[in-house]
């Protein structure tokens, strides 16, 4: 048997797998994030360690004791500081915090090539701006740093001593030649970094280092040696049988990912596409990422005084494509692909006094799937070929908003059985490979739940909103800058 942990924004969550890939067992323990300022967006370390111990512990005390290996995913692009003594120096800065965007011009200036050599636009969210911040802010800070690890990899070293990291997350630090999948002293150089600031990095698959024999006692297991993972997005893919040329999932969590496999590097930053290392050897991915999607949901949700994201999706439902002129724009973290702006701030447009909760709710979903079409032409702008997208994440749970997905999006979705379990899953499968384990049968699409074809009709209903979308998206940009 073999175990993934997710370490996730909103919780941690652990699972333990048959060699056939079933799903065993499964634990979550939910994290909080602190927002002391606007822009910033923060979590304890320890935190995430200690929703670790809870999530495992959650898991059946005979499976985890057959475990043979574990593997880790977590959120990507985290700033974890650590001093001399290996002890974070300030709390964790993550993916959706925007503080840093001046930092970011200063990134590309200080190394030109920052481009060509990391395939990616320098933003707020990637790790290497947000240490050029500590720099400018908590200059004592960063003169105390002696090493930078992504949030997975901290809780490895809490778990094996080891500072590693795999391929995919450490690419999302703009630190990685990615082309080449090594660190690149010339960007490390740019942040007043250097090779001896880093973990080594291993590709998904590799051990790393064994559980802690205190750990392993704690957690009534053996200790088992521990693979480097992958971040989030590709642990996910992973878990969906996403491991080749041309394949893709789409994730609707917390924010959005529209991801494409590759057996080569396709780099497309004029439009703040993604390009990363997979977590197998010799892969690629690109992406298109939003910062809100089902987040979107749950704010919605909340903010409107509905019982939660099902019932909202009923009422989305009840109102039907097209219900009314309202237009949600769901920035409320700022856009990455195809905008790169932090700033750029969530909205409803076109309220009336008919307007009602179901049409608020309708025009909810329409938003998120705009943006996402957003994403996916930029992918389609790089060379990207995409037919279907396998569906991960909590906004799977809804059909209804697959088929407005699937038909502005123009491909066709499927809707697997399990896919709620993410990035652990796919941690797992890692952890298997990692002993050996075969890549063809190991790392299979899990069985089609339902398939959802673009509607036609439908898509062209939505074309004239999807227009206003835009425009309006356009509007509330100029509006912003001139604040």
């Amino acid at each position: 048997m073999f175990m993934g942990i997710d370490i996730g924004t909103s919780g941690v969550k652990a699972v333990v797998t048959a060699s056939d890939g079933r799903v065993l067992s499964q634990c979550s323990a939910a994290l909080s994030v602190s927002r002391p300022q606007e822009l910033w967006s923060e979590q304890a370390p320890d935190d995430w360690v200690d929703a670790t111990h809870r999530a495992v512990l959650g898991l059946d005390a005979g499976l985890r004791r057959a475990v043979a290996a574990i593997g880790l995913a977590g959120q990507m692009h985290g700033a974890t500081l650590l001093g001399a003594d290996d002890r974070p120096l300030r709390p964790a800065i993550l993916w959706n915090d925007g503080r840093s965007h001046a930092q970011c011009a200063a990134l590309e200036a200080a190394e030109p090539q920052s481009r060509a050599i990391t395939g990616n636009i320098a933003m707020p969210g990637f790790t290497a701006p947000k240490l050029l911040w500590v720099r400018d802010h908590e200059p004592e800070v960063f003169a105390a740093t002696k090493t930078v690890l992504l949030p997975k990899d901290y809780v490895r070293l809490a778990l094996t001593g080891e500072k590693a990291s795999d391929m995919s997350d450490a690419a999302g630090t703009l630190w990685v030649d990615v082309a080449r999948r090594a660190w690149s002293e010339a960007m490390l150089s740019a942040t007043g970094l250097t090779l001896d600031h880093m973990p080594k990095l291993y590709e998904g698959p590799e051990i790393t280092g064994h559980l802690r024999a205190d750990m392993a006692a704690q957690w009534g297991m053996e200790a088992v040696p521990v693979v480097a993972g992958a971040g989030d997005n590709a642990a996910g893919a992973l878990g969906v049988g996403v491991t080749g040329e041309g394949q893709g999932m789409l994730s609707l969590g917390t924010s959005g990912v529209i991801f494409v496999a590759g057996n080569a590097f396709r780099p497309n930053p004029a439009r703040a596409v993604h390009a990363f290392c997979h977590a197998l050897p010799g892969v690629w991915h690109q992406m298109s990422v939003h910062l809100s999607a089902a987040s979107c949901i749950d704010w919605a949700a909340a903010t409107c005084k509905v019982g939660g994201p099902a019932e909202f999706f009923a009422l989305a439902e009840s109102a039907g494509p097209c219900a009314g002129p309202e237009l949600f724009l769901p920035y409320l973290s700022g856009e990455r692909t195809p905008h790169n702006d932090p700033h750029l701030r969530a909205g409803f447009v076109g309220l009336s006094n008919e307007t009602n909760t179901a049409r608020l709710a309708a025009a909810v979903l329409e938003g998120v799937a705009f943006a996402h079409t957003d994403g996916i032409d930029a992918l389609r702008e790089a060379g990207t070929h995409i037919e279907e997208l396998s569906v991960i994440g909590g906004g799977s749970r809804s059909l209804y908003w697959g088929h407005i997905l699937a038909s502005v999006l123009g491909v066709r979705l499927l809707y697997l059985e399990g896919g709620e379990v993410g990035p652990a899953l796919g941690a797992a499968r890692l952890a298997q490979l990692g002993l050996g384990g075969d890549l063809a049968a190991t790392c299979t699409r899990p069985p089609i739940r339902a398939t959802i074809e673009p509607d036609l009709d439908l898509a062209a209903r939505l074309a004239p909103q999807r227009q206003r979308f835009q425009r309006a998206t356009w509007a509330l940009r100029q509006l912003q800058e001139s604040h």
